[in-house]
C-alpha cells in the first residue's frame, strides 16, 4: 500500500486555516461570556461599555497554528509592506489619522507615551508676596501651573533637586495686579502673566543683613544671560498659549502679587505636563451574525476585513507643540525603549 504524506489527506489543511479560525486569527473577537485566552489582548474597553461585552479575545503566540503550516509570527518584511499612515485631519492643534497595518497595543502605547511620557515646560513653583484676594494661594499656585505655556521643551534641560535654576530649565512669570478702591471688580486674565527673561525679580532672604557687599543682588535664579538674547528666543518670544483664561477676580483693595517658575516635566508626574488634552485610538466595528468584530479596514463605515491591523488616532495638542510633532517625539521614545529592551537581552 503507497504511502500516502499527511499533508496530503483531504481533513488537514494545506497552510491554510479555516474560515473561522482565520477570523480569530486576524480580528480582535468580543465576546458577551468570560475569557478563555490569558493572552487576551484589551482593546474592546468601548464596547465593553456601551454593549456590556466583556471579552476580548486575540490570539498572540506565533506557534498558534504551526501544526496547520501556518506561520502567526509578525515578520519584520511583512509590516513594513503593510504599514502606512493616512492623514485625515490636520489643525494647528490637532490632528486624526489612521495607522494601517498595526496592532492595537501598538497604537495604545504610543497613546500612552502622548500622555504620560512626552515633556513640556509648565508652572512647578508660585512665589508669592502679596495676596489679598478670595483665592487661597494653593488654589491659585494650581491654576497657575494648568495654563499651557507655547514653547519648545526640547529647547530645556529637566532641573533636579540639586540644580540652580538657570536660563536653561526655568521659565519665570511675574504677575502683579490690583483692583483700586471705588472701582469695579477686576477679572485677572493669564495674559497678565509677564515673561521675564532676566529670571526672577525677587531677592533672596540676605544671610547677613548688615553687609555692605557691592555684589548683584541675589534672587531665586542664575540667570548667566537673558534668554531672549539667545538664537532659539529672540524671535520666538515665550507666551502663554491662551491669554484668555481666567486666573482670578480681584475686589475693591485686592491685591495679587507673584512670580511663576515653570520647569520641565512629564504627564506621568503631574497632568499639568501633559502636551495633549486627550490622545485616543478606535477600531470600527464588523458585525456579522449576531457577533462583534473589529474590523482591520478602518473606514467610516462597516466594510470588509484587509490584511493588517488598523488603528484611526486623534491627538489634541494643548499647544505647547503641534500634534504632528508630538506623534514624532513618541514614536522616539519608544524607539528608545525597544533599543533597551534589546540592549537588557543581549
Amino acid at each position: 500500500m503507497a504511502k500516502v504524506p499527511i499533508w496530503d489527506l483531504p481533513d488537514v489543511p494545506k497552510g491554510e486555516l479555516p474560515a473561522h479560525l482565520e477570523l480569530q486569527r486576524t480580528r480582535v473577537l468580543c465576546n458577551s461570556d468570560a475569557p478563555t485566552h490569558p493572552n487576551a489582548t484589551r482593546v474592546c474597553f468601548f464596547w465593553e461599555f456601551v454593549f456590556g461585552i466583556e471579552d476580548r479575545e486575540n490570539i498572540q503566540y506565533s506557534g498558534a497554528y504551526a501544526s496547520m503550516g501556518v506561520d502567526n509570527s509578525v515578520r519584520l518584511g511583512q509590516f513594513q509592506n503593510n504599514f502606512k499612515v493616512e492623514v485625515i485631519r490636520l489643525a494647528d492643534d490637532d490632528m486624526e489619522f489612521d495607522m494601517i497595518g498595526i496592532d492595537a497595543a501598538l497604537a495604545n502605547a504610543f497613546r500612552r507615551i502622548l500622555i504620560a511620557e512626552l515633556p513640556t515646560m509648565a508652572i512647578e513653583k508660585v512665589l508669592i508676596a502679596n495676596n489679598t484676594s478670595v483665592i487661597q494661594d494653593e488654589v491659585l499656585a494650581h491654576r497657575l501651573g494648568l495654563i499651557p505655556i507655547k514653547v519648545d521643551p526640547r529647547l530645556f534641560d529637566y532641573m533636579s533637586e540639586n540644580d540652580a535654576p538657570h536660563e536653561k530649565n526655568t521659565i519665570v512669570f511675574k504677575l502683579h495686579v490690583r483692583c483700586e478702591r471705588g472701582g469695579q471688580r477686576l477679572t485677572v486674565k493669564s495674559d497678565e502673566l509677564i515673561w521675564l527673561p532676566n529670571g526672577s525679580e525677587f531677592p533672596l532672604a540676605a544671610e547677613n543683613p548688615t553687609s555692605n557687599s557691592p555684589s548683584k543682588r541675589k534672587t531665586y535664579t542664575s540667570f548667566r544671560c537673558s534668554q531672549d538674547s539667545l538664537p532659539e528666543f529672540s524671535e520666538n518670544p515665550i507666551v502663554l498659549k491662551y491669554p484668555d483664561i481666567t486666573i482670578a477676580k480681584l475686589g475693591p483693595g485686592q491685591e495679587i502679587e507673584l512670580e511663576a517658575h515653570a520647569v520641565k516635566g512629564m504627564g506621568k508626574t503631574h497632568a499639568k505636563w501633559s502636551p495633549v488634552a486627550t490622545a485616543w485610538y478606535r477600531m470600527l466595528p464588523e458585525v456579522t451574525r449576531g457577533q462583534l468584530w473589529l474590523d482591520r479596514e478602518l473606514v467610516h463605515c462597516v466594510g470588509n476585513a484587509s490584511e493588517g491591523k488598523d488603528g484611526t488616532i486623534t491627538i489634541e495638542s494643548t499647544g505647547a507643540l503641534p500634534p504632528e510633532v508630538l506623534f514624532t517625539e513618541a514614536v522616539k521614545i519608544l524607539e528608545e525603549k525597544c533599543e533597551r529592551v534589546i540592549t537588557e537581552l543581549s
